[in-house]
């Protein structure tokens, strides 16, 4: 597997549930986004030989470099669970979920919960270093619980053995509605010696730009800003220019057509999300196709709607 060329910014897309699965990964990886990162993957679902969570563990053949994020905290099922991602050779790096904010991962002294417990995060961390044969181990993490301790726990990311990190500018308590602390982000970067990616509300060229400068960050990792213009990397890196109908149309319809490969028809009522953001860009009747959608179950007929949405010009541009 690649390794990772910290000599100039990386672009990551940021591992959302529910969003950055295969389909959406390889997709995303032909605008040219340096790191694609899977699913957050629980790693008692993985040690107990769930189909569905060994699924997540796939990638596409372009995706290189490529991490799979796991959760967790007990460290006798953390070994296990690194250990099956060992015998995976198509694998850079092993990635610690400390920031997931939602209440059944938090309940559970997964996700975000270890930044209450730091004693017990850099176990998890020294855990995944000793065992792992990858030629990362990362974790992502927000800036605190409840308060902000974010220089505290980059330190305690590095001292454990972490490679590099990536920092969402928000605390558990401020989930995705409070102001991002890029400034937080700015600090975390001097306080320690290894790479960082900057990560929260990076949702343009600009933006993006802004926050490398700004914060010195090695990289940005972007997330829901990606899952309705997945060719913002393109932008980002290459100065393209604001999407076209006809690229959209394209890019959907290949979205689309992965999502029944890999999910089969079932492909189709999982899309209905994407489709909700897609449908965003500018066109005429966008909430009554996100009405229809949510109707559609045959693939072929959710196809023909796409095809149809789709054809048309925007009425205004975002």
């Amino acid at each position: 597997m690649a390794t990772l060329d910290f000599s100039k910014p990386i672009y990551a897309l940021a591992p959302l549930a529910g969003f950055t699965d295969l389909p959406f990964r390889s997709v995303v990886k032909k605008f040219g986004v340096d790191l694609t990162i899977s699913e957050m993957i629980s790693s008692n679902a993985l040690i107990h030989n769930s189909k569905k969570t060994y699924r997540m563990l796939e990638r596409a053949p372009i995706e290189n470099p490529y991490a799979i994020q796991i959760a967790g905290s007990d460290l006798a099922v953390i070994r296990e669970a690194v250990e099956i991602i060992n015998d995976r050779e198509d694998i850079t790096a092993i990635d610690l979920n400390c920031g997931c904010p939602a209440p059944k991962v938090v309940n559970n002294l997964q996700g975000s919960s270890l930044l209450t417990d730091l004693p017990q995060m850099a176990k998890v961390i020294e855990t995944i270093k000793k065992y792992s044969n990858k030629e990362y181990t990362s974790v992502k993490f927000r800036l605190g619980f409840n308060e902000k301790n974010h220089v505290e726990i980059a330190k305690l990311c590095e001292a454990a053995g972490a490679d590099y990190i990536a920092v969402h500018g928000r605390t558990r308590a401020g989930r995705y509605k409070a102001a991002v602390d890029y400034d937080a982000l700015a600090e975390i970067k001097q306080s320690v010696g290894i790479p960082m990616f900057a990560n929260g509300d990076i949702d343009s060229p600009e933006k993006a730009k802004w926050v490398l400068e700004h914060t010195k960050a090695d990289g940005v990792m972007i997330g829901r800003a990606a899952v309705g213009k997945p060719w913002i990397f393109k932008q980002i890196k290459e100065g393209m220019a604001l999407a076209t109908p006809e690229l959209i149309k394209e890019v959907v319809l290949e979205h689309y057509d992965q999502m029944i490969e890999h999910y089969d028809k079932y492909g189709a009522i999982i899309f209905r999300k994407n489709l909700h953001s897609y449908s965003k860009a500018g066109y005429a009747g966008a909430s009554a196709f996100r009405n229809d959608v949510n109707r559609i179950e045959d693939p072929k007929e959710m196809r023909a709607a796409i095809e149809q949405f789709f054809s048309q010009d925007f009425i205004t541009l975002s």
